[in-house]
């Protein structure tokens, strides 16, 4: 027994002199080994090796402090099983990647730039509704995930991101509106693909530490929008540490020695996330094929996802981009073709600033120009993907999920020897394809802008400052484009729209469209729409109209006013007639009156309720509304 212990006393004497010599570049870290636990000891060893003695550098003696010491390695812990790769290779890809930023490396240099292959689709032509039935027929076996980790303080809004309304006719939020369009497709789903056993579609919600008890609490203070809570899996993405020279030496937080300064990494985390996760393997198993990625503030996303899916079904895609058309020069990126001279190929999005360029250095003198159609011929880039599911699983692990990475270091001058800030390496999820084969299936689906995408991310002051004739991208014109796309699909399906009229609301110009808004489950695609409209329609400018049910059948209705019909899901309920009254209008206010909240002001105007006409069908039965 005596023996044992002198052993064990002669181990742990040897382990502190093996330490004390592998921590002698910093005497600071070794005169406290005897306050560290071995795994905090092993941390402090690393991130000797990785070159960050300066993390040490001010520490106290033993018993001063112990705590906060203790507290950063427990943060190095966390910033080391985080990545993939841990911290070591972490610091190792900065140390390139910011050598490679001093030196004024091309990353493009050896590519060749083209145009890659891809569906151009025309909103509700035979070929577009044929798209959509194969995409509704796909959902059942479609996860969805959405990129969540924002805070609209960018918008002058200080809740999060998906809380925000996504019009204020009915106040529906983006978040409810993307659960509610997910149930009615899944729905629709099941339907085409009778007496198959329904499963439950998932839904994951990529949060941050900002936004993550907020989504939580959005959740289930609202019943999970009709979903099972079961559905919904919320993944929390970590920040990653800040570089504070081209060492890759990590930032200290100027007001705590003890704590790394840390930033966001960027929405290409979601890979690594959902790969560590165990999910996708689950999903697998389950017989699931593709992985649908959307961002949080796109109120017009699911008009274009059944036909986009229906695209990747159809031409067996690996890796399909949703893209809208793109001027020459827009500023949003361009999908397109790389072939370098070794051999490599990639389809993948080029910021709108490096694309330029680079077709002028690969012998095109005039680099990005419309061609014949009157748009760029490389699409713009919104940053909604569809992946397969099988070819998704094999490439991540190959890479566990790590995105190519990009760090832009402000300089404080031309010799790039110091940095205004600390920098951090950032991924974005459009890069997956970069690490793909060239065997990889790539392709993208071009679907009107007016249908697809109306992102809201910019506060009222930066849009009104965008130049004419470019998009605004705020909650203003993100409102209004739901408007002018809900009116231009009932004119395609037939209804007379009264044509818009041009206002301004915070500085900004935008078309005023009809006011309509329809509940996901009366209608997700537009062969839904033309099946419930019949006969001879017409809607005016003024009048807004509200569909809020499943089997609501428009015929022969003159609207001039407000029009909400509301109706249980077994009724059935035909809309006719003549309505006319006073209706709600859409009236300035000013942005800085603090008596309104904040939802309203980044918007301009708020909708005055004067009259309506709402007619309400709670019980099943077949039920006629004629005016």
């Amino acid at each position: 027994m005596a023996s044992s212990a002198v052993n064990s006393a002669i181990d742990r004497l040897a382990n502190l002199q093996l330490n004390e010599l592998s921590t002698s570049s910093s005497p600071n870290l070794q005169k406290n080994l005897s306050v560290l636990s071995p795994q905090q000891i092993e941390l402090g060893k690393m991130l000797l090796e990785l070159g960050q003695a300066h993390l040490f550098a001010n520490w106290p003696e033993p018993g001063v402090e112990d705590d906060d010491k203790k507290a950063l390695l427990d943060q190095v812990s966390l910033l080391n099983s985080s990545y993939p790769g841990g911290l070591s290779s972490y610091i190792k890809t900065a140390k390139e990647l910011l050598a490679d930023s001093k030196a004024g490396k091309n990353p493009f240099d050896g590519f060749t730039p083209s145009v890659p292959s891809g569906e151009v689709l025309t909103f509700g032509d035979e070929n577009f509704i044929q798209y959509e039935d194969v995409g509704v027929k796909q959902v059942q076996d479609a996860a969805f995930v959405l990129v969540a980790g924002g805070l609209g303080e960018r918008l002058g809004y200080k809740g999060i991101k998906v809380a925000l309304p996504m019009e204020t006719t009915t106040g529906t939020c983006f978040l409810q509106h993307y659960i509610e369009s997910i149930l009615s497709l899944s729905e629709a789903s099941f339907k085409q693909a009778q007496g198959e056993c329904k499963r439950d579609v998932p839904l994951v919600i990529m949060t941050s530490d900002d936004t993550h008890e907020r989504t939580l609490e959005l959740l289930e203070s609202n019943s999970y929008f009709g979903m099972k809570p079961t559905q919904v899996k919320l993944l929390k993405q970590e920040k990653v540490a800040c570089l504070a020279d081209n060492d890759a030496r990590l930032a200290l937080d100027p007001n705590n020695k003890y704590r790394i300064q840390t930033k966001p990494h960027g929405h290409g985390d979601v890979h690594a996330l959902l790969y560590s996760s165990g999910l996708l393997k689950e999903w697998k198993d389950t017989g699931l094929r593709w992985v649908l990625f959307f961002q949080d503030t796109n109120g017009l996303l699911f008009k274009a996802i059944p036909a986009a899916l229906g695209v990747s079904a159809i031409k067996e895609y690996h890796v399909n981009s949703l893209a809208v058309p793109r001027k020459a020069k827009e500023v949003i990126g361009g999908i397109t073709k790389l072939t370098h001279t070794d051999g490599r190929e990639m389809v993948i999005n080029v910021e709108y600033n490096q694309l330029d360029p680079l077709l002028r250095a690969t012998g095109h003198p005039d680099g990005d120009v419309n061609c014949e159609t009157g748009y760029s011929p490389y699409p713009g880039n919104i940053n909604q993907l569809i992946l397969e599911l099988g070819p998704y699983i094999d490439e991540l692990s190959k890479t566990g999920g790590a995105i190519k990475e990009f760090v832009n270091p402000k300089y404080k001058d031309s010799t790039k020897t110091e940095f205004k800030s600390s920098t951090r390496l950032e991924c974005m999820m459009q890069d997956y394809p970069k690490t793909l084969s060239p065997s990889a299936r790539v392709g993208f689906t071009v679907t009107d802008t007016w249908l697809a995408y109306a992102p809201v991310k910019n506060n009222p002051e930066d849009a009104a400052k965008v130049p004419k004739g470019n998009p605004y991208h705020s909650a203003t014109s993100g409102e209004m484009a739901i408007y002018r796309a809900n009116s231009k699909i009932l004119q395609e399906a037939g209804i007379k729209v009264g044509d818009p009229v041009t206002q301004v609301f915070n500085g900004q110009e935008v078309e005023v469209w009809s006011r309509v808004v329809w509940n996901p489950k009366w209608a997700v695609t537009f062969g839904d729409v033309k099946s419930k409209v019949s006969g001879n329609n017409s809607v005016s400018q003024k009048s807004t109209l509200v569909v809020n049910g499943r089997n609501i059948f428009i015929e022969d209705l003159s609207l001039d006013g407000a029009l909400i019909v509301d109706s249980v899901d077994d009724a059935e309920v035909k809309v006719g007639g003549s309505v006319g009254n006073e209706g709600w209008t859409v009236e300035s206010i000013d942005k800085d009156s603090s008596e309104l909240p904040e939802e309203v002001r980044i918007r301009g105007f708020k909708i005055v309720k004067t009259e309506q006409l709402q007619p309400s069908y709670d019980e099943p039965g077949k039920f006629t509304l004629k005016a």
